[in-house]
């Protein structure tokens, strides 16, 4: 009865059938490509493997302790044949390994326009890619048609052979957009984008995941992809513009909330930048754009005018939406002192808010928003712009500054 428990086991072979090898027999060229490095790669390892297997089993025969006639050599140590065997061939292989590699790996990567839609078919003159902008979210993905100004949740749709071009980024966690029957997978990381390029060679209806662990809602957070002849996706998006859905700010900010198994929906219009403030992680109201910031960056940081004129913006994506990131009033950090040492702070204090405004006044709030005219890390422009106010108005600056009243000082000593 023991021997006959793996027959037991027999059924199973039969739901076999029912498996979709999807990696071995895609339906986009990408995929195909991709697919034939994999089998050569396996290929040219057999190569070594299978020998390798075979002889170990061999050996073990042959030289086993009941055959007393095989031969025995204890003082054979060298042949000059079995080594060139065994170091040649491994020898080949691993070049010819590094060859297809590094062929495969710029002919396959991701960011490079297709210069075909199939084997020995060329992409026709005049054709541009489908452009699909790619949000992946928690715990869903949105897609974006800026070319007929839809989007959808949840379900991808393209017409056959014509190249796709994706923009891929994310709105938290890192995911990974993957296409089994198009092409491999490629990560969505908030504030940056990922490209792909790829191409859909048969009708057919597939399926898309998240390839990366990415919390509680990660096991449903899968899409449709229709592959459909150009009139049946002229049909779908027609279909999408007949829902009466608009997907504007105020409306991606709820979708943006985490959620689970959500089904398939249509947004007949889109909002104009969405995606790019998506990308740039800007999409509440009055939120300095990632662009922005790298602008003043570039002009030379942030420095006092700059930090004044970002008090308004609004911050932190769920915490403190709608708050002011430095307050709306000044704040000090006080070190306990004597009622003197209080009285220089609020002298030092006064001086410094006066060439603050001398700055603010001779800058416009454009440049205070980009940063232009600041000075850039290590230097200070303050000092040159008082003395340069001093030198034009004739007059100095102690008559401007504001005395320290009594009350001020008893604070300070307080504090």
């Amino acid at each position: 009865m023991r021997r006959l428990r793996p027959l037991l086991l027999l059924p199973l072979l039969a739901l076999l059938p029912g498996c979709e090898a999807v990696v071995l027999a895609p339906a986009g060229d990408i995929a195909v490509q991709q697919r034939d490095l994999l089998v050569m790669s396996v290929v040219l390892m057999l190569i070594i493997i299978i020998p390798v297997m075979a002889l170990t089993v061999f050996f073990a025969w042959k030289y086993r302790e009941s055959n007393k006639e095989a031969r025995y050599e204890p003082d054979w140590d060298h042949s000059t044949h079995l080594e060139v065997l065994i170091w040649a061939a491994p020898l080949l292989i691993i070049i010819c390994l590094g060859a297809i590699t590094w062929s495969g790996t710029h002919l396959l990567d991701p960011y490079r326009s297709l210069d075909r839609v199939n084997k020995g078919q060329a992409v026709a003159e005049g054709v541009e890619p489908l452009q699909v902008n790619v949000v992946a979210m928690d715990w869903k993905w949105l897609f974006i048609y800026p070319e007929y100004g839809i989007a959808t949740v949840n379900e991808l749709a393209a017409p056959v052979d014509r190249p796709i071009r994706f923009h891929i980024t994310s709105t938290g966690v890192m995911n990974s957009f993957y296409i089994p029957a198009l092409a491999g997978q490629i990560y969505a990381m908030p504030g940056m984008e990922t490209k792909l390029h790829a191409v859909i060679n048969r009708p057919g209806e597939y399926v898309g995941f998240s390839a990366n662990y990415s919390g509680d809602g990660f096991s449903n957070m899968r899409f449709a992809f229709h592959g459909l002849d150009q009139a049946g996706f002229d049909q779908w998006v027609a279909g999408v513009r007949a829902d009466s859905r608009s997907l504007d700010r105020e409306t991606y900010l709820e979708l943006e909330k985490p959620s689970e198994k959500v089904p398939v929906l249509h947004y007949a219009s889109v909002d104009e930048g969405l995606f790019d403030a998506v990308l740039n992680m800007c999409v509440e109201p009055g939120k300095m754009c990632m662009g922005e910031m790298m602008a003043i960056d570039k002009k030379g940081g942030l420095g006092l005018t700059a930090v004044h004129a970002t008090w308004p913006l609004v911050h932190d994506k769920y915490a403190r939406r709608g708050e002011a990131v430095l307050g709306s009033g000044q704040s000090y950090v006080m070190a306990v002192c004597t009622p003197l040492e209080a009285e220089k702070a609020a002298v030092d204090a006064g001086r410094r808010r006066q060439e603050l405004a001398v700055q603010m006044a001779r800058s416009t709030p454009t440049e205070q928003i980009m940063g232009m005219g600041l000075a850039r890390p290590g230097q200070s422009r303050l000092g040159e712009a008082v003395r340069t106010e001093v030198a034009a108005t004739g007059w100095p600056l102690a008559p401007r500054i504001p005395a320290p009243t009594a009350a001020d000082a008893s604070a300070a000593s307080q504090s």
